[in-house]
């Protein structure tokens, strides 16, 4: 991100209007075009070939998003070959919720400051109580007045040091842009007409793109209002169950808070976490490697209402 230089004593720099706008426009746009996909759903302009190609680039980029973005990433939950871990970036990059660089490093600051004061996205924290703080989690963090200096430098200079990530990071429009003409030139040679290619890039691109963002944002938002607890941490996150399919086991959200590094944020058989079965399955193949899970006794010695640790003698 730009912005204008600030005093050498000040933590922050002011938001240039041009990342300020691409962030308004990255929201805008994608329900605009929600919009149009109810009138052309209204006249039956939908086919499914459209919705196949939706469902299926959805969880391209969502599991780019969970896996590469955040669990491979943001947190080291799982290793992976090189060509995977790009694999998986790229198709992160897809879903259009920025670098992956930057993506890391607004996570890294979320679990540096949950709910607290620098927390990038809380809704308790900078942006008001009650539906204003659940706005300002949701989407009003994106245009946020105020970035901090050196963002991905002080946050992710482990990830800066792999040269291949930095280039992935860096083609993020160009790779945005490539993911929405992918639905359009498929219409089009589907449907064989320029008609038919707007249709698919109504459905496979934009609808796409907002249902992904809308889910994610919810883990921001949601997830630290409602659902239910279980481990003792300090902040307030929550394990939402209605979100657990949509966002590919994200929403375990108050686990994953309670042990970051955890491959599967599903703790429990009945918390279904798709994103750490399509890990299990890249492990078993060869393609992924030293997946960190957490036992049930470390599970138990954290759960609310647990005793406190005895202190061990010293020898």
């Amino acid at each position: 991100m730009s912005g204008a230089a600030a005093a050498p004593d000040r933590p922050h720099i002011t938001m240039s209007k041009g990342t300020r706008y691409m962030n308004i426009a990255a929201v805008a746009i994608p329900f605009i075009g929600v919009l149009v996909a109810i009138v052309l759903l209204w006249n039956s302009a939908v086919t499914w070939f459209d919705i196949g190609l939706t469902v299926g680039l959805y969880l391209i980029s969502a599991f780019g998003v969970t896996i590469g973005y955040h669990r491979l990433l943001t947190h080291g939950a799982i290793q992976a070959k090189p060509w995977v871990r790009y694999a998986f970036v790229i198709a992160g990059s897809t879903a259009i919720e920025g670098p992956a660089l930057i993506w890391a490093a607004d996570h890294r600051k979320h679990h540096a400051h949950t709910d607290k004061e620098g927390d990038p996205h809380s809704p308790h924290v900078g942006g008001g109580e009650g539906l204003r703080g659940l706005w300002h989690a949701h989407v009003g963090w994106l245009w946020s007045t105020e970035i901090e200096r050196g963002w991905p430098r002080k946050h992710t200079p482990d990830l800066l040091r792999d040269k291949g990530l930095v280039r992935i990071s860096k083609a993020f429009p160009y790779i945005a842009l490539i993911s929405l003409a992918i639905p359009f030139v498929a219409g089009w040679l589907y449907h064989g007409s320029i008609g038919g290619a707007f249709q698919t890039f109504v459905w496979a691109g934009l609808v796409r793109v907002f249902f992904i963002h809308h889910v994610t944002w919810s883990v921001n938002s949601i997830c630290h209002f409602s659902g239910y607890r279980r481990f003792d941490v300090d902040d307030h996150s929550r394990n939402n169950p209605v979100l657990a399919i949509l966002s590919l086991g994200e929403s375990w959200h108050h686990n994953h808070h309670a042990f970051p590094r955890s491959a599967s944020h599903g703790m429990r058989w009945y918390e279904i976490d798709l994103s750490a079965l399509v890990i299990k399955a890249f492990v078993k193949a060869g393609l992924m490697h030293k997946p960190v899970y957490i036992s049930r006794e470390r599970q138990d010695a954290k759960r609310l209402g647990a005793p406190a640790a005895q202190p061990v003698a010293a020898d």
